[in-house]
């Protein structure tokens, strides 16, 4: 075992981690981060994304030891059950969802997007989410979701609060 430092929605602890424990791994043992999940384990699904520095990455591809002193952002980090994120409160207006499995990743991909374009097109809302799959094919909901979290986050600011009136 080794001990590293992660940060995680702005609370750093040190844990202890396996030299074979991916980040998905030690992010739900330790963090209690269940929006995290491996599906794949291959990186090809996004059911495993974080962001890193703001960029998403698959946290099953990630040995945990190789995180040590990284700053990580999962969907937990996001808004809270009574203020939703703009993104998160999209997704559930415009349905952007049926089992939720993928949703955690698809919305951490989406913030990522809207972080570097905050207007973009459904064409390239549709590449920026290519590594993500959902498997109950809500594809056409998912990407109404992050249209509309643009235009929201446009309207009233990316505060991590649901836009005016939608809470």
């Amino acid at each position: 075992m080794k001990l590293i430092e992660l940060t995680v929605n702005g609370l750093t602890r040190q844990v202890a981690a396996h030299e074979t424990e991916t980040l998905v791994q030690v992010l739900r043992r330790e963090f209690t981060t269940l929006g995290v999940r491996e599906a794949c384990g291959l990186g090809v699904c996004g059911s495993c994304t974080v962001l890193v520095d703001g960029e998403p990455r698959s946290a099953c591809l990630i040995l945990a030891g190789l995180a040590d002193g990284l700053a990580l952002e999962t969907v937990e980090g996001l808004g809270t059950i009574e203020r939703l994120h703009p993104i998160q409160q999209a997704f559930v207006d415009r349905s952007g969802f049926q089992c939720s499995y993928c949703t955690p990743g698809f919305i951490l991909a989406a913030k990522a997007l809207l972080a570097e374009n905050p207007r973009p097109t459904r064409e390239e809302v549709r590449e920026s989410l290519a590594g993500n799959l959902c498997r109950c094919g809500s594809y056409t909901n998912i990407l109404d979701s992050v249209l509309e979290a643009a235009e929201r986050m446009e309207a009233g600011g990316d505060d991590g609060a649901a836009a005016e009136g939608d809470a």
